[in-house]
């Protein structure tokens, strides 16, 4: 099925939505990304996604050629355009076009991109079943190079983690930090459970503050739970009753197994089950109305 693409102001089909060798996305992975979801109707979390675009853009001095209510809008046009309810939506910022060397200033004026499609990370059957995860050998990139919050177009350290657990026959990663401490996955945060208390490791030890993790957190919260953004190994990790992952792609998935060690008794955790009920209870009916405009 073709899909209709939003392309610098216009929407175009799938086919012509063509970008310029010359863009410096291409050329050196120069711009930001947002991955987002729809659920019956909703944009889940547009408001956030949108924040976090923006201050992307700002520290990498990337000027977007949208205000943040023409990209909201420019976001609902491109579900519209493809007929969607349920949606997984990517917004690509990127440089522009330039010459073949780095200097951004030669690149006049951003290309915006904005697809509107479907995702469906893992199997359904490991959400009931949980994923059997690996540690690599790659370390999550320090706050001093690029920065991990900034959801660049260079993935390339994410995607040697997941080279590395593919070679593992793992379906995700988890990656350290320099000084050995559990960061979060190639394309999720990871959340640890022992004692009635919730554990994620904060911002600073690398990560990306997800949009997913923060309603985690939330959720956590109403249930009882303590809650801690704090620095954990994976000696915590592996002796942890339960673990589970979040992301905008993979929503709220258990973990049952780690470097060959038995998470809790290898069964989803009954506190994770809750969370993910409740979690895609809150995606289903919150969010903005894409019908409704």
């Amino acid at each position: 099925m073709s899909r209709n693409i939003y392309l610098n102001g216009e929407i175009v089909p799938e086919d012509q939505a063509k970008v310029s060798v010359f863009d410096h996305g291409y050329l050196y992975g120069d711009g930001i990304f947002e991955g987002i979801r729809a659920y019956s109707g909703r944009v889940f979390m547009l408001d956030e996604h949108i924040k976090r675009l923006y201050e992307s853009a700002k520290t990498i001095m990337l000027e977007i050629p949208l205000t943040k209510a023409e990209m909201e809008a420019a976001i609902i046009e491109t579900i519209k355009a493809n007929d969607l309810k349920d949606a997984y939506i990517r917004v690509v910022v990127s440089r522009g076009i330039g010459d073949l060397g780095l200097d951004p200033r030669k690149c006049p004026e951003a290309t915006v991109v904005i697809i509107a499609s479907g995702i469906q990370l893992y199997p359904e059957e490991l959400y009931q079943t949980g994923l059997k995860l690996v540690t690599v050998p790659t370390r999550r990139n320090a706050a001093e190079m690029v920065n991990p919050r900034i959801k660049s177009l260079n993935y390339l350290n994410n995607i040697m983690a997941r080279i590395e657990a593919n070679l593992q026959d793992a379906p995700e990663a988890i990656i350290l930090n320099n000084d050995g401490y559990v960061a979060e996955c190639t394309g999720d945060n990871i959340f640890i459970v022992a004692d009635n208390t919730l554990y994620t490791p904060p911002i600073y030890a690398g990560i990306l503050k997800g949009t997913k993790r923060e309603v985690v957190l939330k959720i956590a919260a109403e249930m009882g739970l303590e809650v801690r953004e704090d620095l954990f190994t994976r000696h915590d990790l592996y002796n942890a009753e339960e673990c589970f992952l979040s992301g905008t792609a993979a929503e709220v998935i258990p973990v049952v197994e780690v470097d060959g060690r038995t998470i809790g008794d290898g069964k989803v955790g009954s506190k994770t089950t809750d969370l993910i009920s409740r979690f895609r209870e809150i995606a289903n009916s919150s969010g903005r109305e894409i019908y409704s405009e």
